[in-house]
C-alpha cells in the first residue's frame, strides 16, 4: 500500500509539474502575441548590421580632402602672409614650404586614417614614404605644385586677356586656388601611374 500511495504521488508531482510549465509558455506566447509592440519596417531597419550605407568614393573623398587643405593654404599663406611679405617670390617660397608641410603632415595622415585596408589610398598620393625622406620628397613634390598652379593660371589670365581686352583677371582665392592643386596633383599622380606601369611591363618581358 505504502509503494502505490507513493507512486500515485510521484505521478500527481509530475502532472502538476508539467501542467505549470504549459502554463507558462502559453501565457508566453500569449504575452508575445498580444502585449508586443507593433514597429514599422523602416524603424527595424535602423538596427538591422546588414543594410546598406551611403559612403564616398575613395577617390573623391581623396580629392575633397586635397581640395580643402590646399584651399586653406591659400588663405593662410596668400591672404594672410602676403599683406607682410612684399616680395612675390617670398610668398611663393613660404607657400610652397607649407604646402609641402601641410601634404605630408596633414593629407597623407588624414588618407591613411581613413583607409579601409593598409595602404589602400597609397594610389591618392605622389609620395607615399613615411619619416625624413618622405618629408623632404614631399616638400620638393610641393615646389613642382606651386609651380604648376602658378603657369595654370597664367595661361587662363593670359587667355582671358585676350579675350577681353585686359579688363578680366583671374585673381588667386580659395576656391580656384584649390581646384588648380589637386588638378595639379592628379596629373602627376597620373604621371607617376603611367610610368611605374610602363617600367612593370618593360620588366615582364625582359
Amino acid at each position: 500500500m505504502k509503494k502505490e500511495n507513493q507512486e500515485a504521488e510521484k505521478k500527481e508531482k509530475s502532472a502538476s509539474y508539467y501542467q505549470l510549465h504549459t502554463d507558462a509558455v502559453d501565457d508566453l506566447i500569449g504575452a508575445t502575441q498580444e502585449n508586443t509592440p507593433r514597429y514599422s519596417k523602416k524603424e527595424l531597419e535602423k538596427y538591422r548590421s546588414g543594410r546598406k550605407k551611403w559612403r564616398l568614393p575613395d577617390g573623391l573623398k581623396a580629392v575633397l580632402i586635397k581640395f580643402w587643405f590646399y584651399g586653406a593654404v591659400c588663405f593662410f599663406v596668400f591672404m594672410g602672409l602676403g599683406m607682410y611679405l612684399g616680395n612675390q617670390w617670398d610668398l611663393f617660397f613660404v607657400a610652397a614650404i607649407v604646402m609641402g608641410m601641410v601634404t605630408d603632415l596633414l593629407i597623407n595622415h588624414f588618407l591613411r586614417f581613413t583607409e579601409k585596408l593598409p595602404g589602400g589610398n597609397r594610389r591618392w598620393m605622389m609620395v607615399s614614404r613615411r619619416g625624413t625622406v618622405g618629408f623632404i620628397l614631399n616638400l620638393a613634390y610641393a615646389f613642382l605644385l606651386l609651380f604648376l598652379v602658378i603657369t595654370a593660371y597664367g595661361a587662363v589670365n593670359a587667355l582671358l586677356s585676350a579675350l577681353s581686352g585686359g579688363q578680366m583677371v583671374l585673381g588667386v582665392e580659395p576656391l580656384g586656388f584649390g581646384l588648380a592643386a589637386v588638378g595639379a596633383d592628379m596629373l602627376c599622380i597620373g604621371v607617376k601611374r603611367m610610368l611605374m606601369k610602363i617600367v612593370a611591363d618593360a620588366r615582364k618581358k625582359a
